[in-house]
């Protein structure tokens, strides 16, 4: 089958940073699915693994955490799929990636594609609204109802992947006033279109961004990008005993500044399921199940930014460069190998 890896870490402009190989078609396990790969999207984890993490020498690594495709062949003791069916996922960071013509993934963590769209649409959702919810909701514990009315959720970096489906689910599902950060007008026009309350522009002072827009405080903060940076200001702009929530890799992050004012600090990071083979690995499979569900009723909108066109080396290099660059809108996007 076809692939695209790479055999060590090097700089995206490098042309074997990223290689088109031939690989065996993988067989699978009593609990997978045999997926055929329809279409990918791209994640800041692919541009992090291809730089840090060296593959065994001479060995390939596949990256590529998002998936949409049909069901080939399923497992001995596989019960939630079939042959035929066509499922989403972000798959599991510990295998093989899935850019690749066919991908080995567990049934518990995949979902069935949402009717209303095609393979390239539903590639854009599993791994951000897998982070998104999980953050939302397991995470910062807020309550999928309006029971939070009167509370609020800053988004820090609300036009990324992960920003553009927590702004559609906090506004959607919760009752938040949702405040998100972007600082381009092409981005803040983006989180304003997915439902923020007010959007505010990351590269200036939060505390006094929050005040042009009438607020004095917030009762959480999502900190998708650049934590380490915002922290002082996250703090500041948190009310007391207030929830910080984080996705990033911060270099460092000093805690005892959240003492003061009592902050509880929240990791999330969704292939903690899948990677320590957690007894409720199964919610991710319900989670896709019921994103798919708001999808095909209107609540929720595919976070498609860019089609980069089929999957190849070349056009990942392009989608890994422009992910880098800090400058990517909603998700990047490849269907089909040529």
């Amino acid at each position: 089958m076809k692939a695209v890896a790479y055999f060590q870490n090097l700089p995206i402009d490098a042309p074997e940073a990223l290689q088109d190989i031939v690989l065996p078609e993988p067989q699978p396990g009593p609990r997978d699915l045999l997926v055929e790969v329809r279409a990918i999207s791209v994640n800041p984890v692919d541009t992090k693994v291809r730089r840090n993490a060296a593959p065994e020498a001479g060995q390939p690594r596949v990256l590529g955490w998002d998936v949409a495709g049909v069901v080939k062949a399923v497992g001995s003791e596989v019960s939630l799929f079939q042959p035929g069916d066509r499922v989403f996922y972000a798959g599991d960071l510990t295998r093989q990636g899935g850019n690749a013509e066919f991908h080995r993934v567990d049934e518990r963590i995949v979902g069935p594609m949402p009717k209303s769209l095609d393979f390239a649409q539903a590639a854009a959702l599993p791994l951000t609204s897998i982070t998104a919810w999980e953050l939302l909701f397991d995470r910062l514990q807020i309550a999928e109802s309006k029971a939070d009315q009167g509370q609020s959720l800053l988004v820090v970096g609300a036009a990324g992947g992960v920003g553009s489906i927590l702004v559609q689910l906090a506004r959607q599902l919760t009752g938040l006033t949702v405040i998100g950060t972007a600082s381009r007008p092409e981005t803040q026009a983006w989180v304003r279109e997915l439902g923020a309350h007010h959007v505010l522009d990351h590269s200036k002072p939060l505390a006094g961004e929050l005040r042009s827009a009438g607020l004095a405080n917030v009762t959480h903060v999502a900190s998708l990008t650049q934590t380490d940076q915002h922290l002082d200001q996250l703090v500041e702009a948190l009310a007391p005993q207030g929830r910080l929530g984080l996705i990033d890799d911060p270099a460092q992050l000093d805690v005892t500044k959240l003492k003061r004012k009592s902050l509880s600090l929240h990791w999330e990071f969704m292939y903690t399921r899948s990677m320590f083979q957690t007894p409720d690995m199964l919610e991710q499979h319900r989670l896709l199940q019921r994103v798919s569900q708001l999808i095909d009723a209107g609540v929720l909108k595919t976070t498609l930014g860019e089609h980069f066109g089929s999957i190849n080396a070349a056009n990942l290099r392009r989608a890994h460069a422009l992910l880098e660059s800090g400058k990517a809108k909603g998700k990047i996007v490849l269907e089909g190998f040529a």
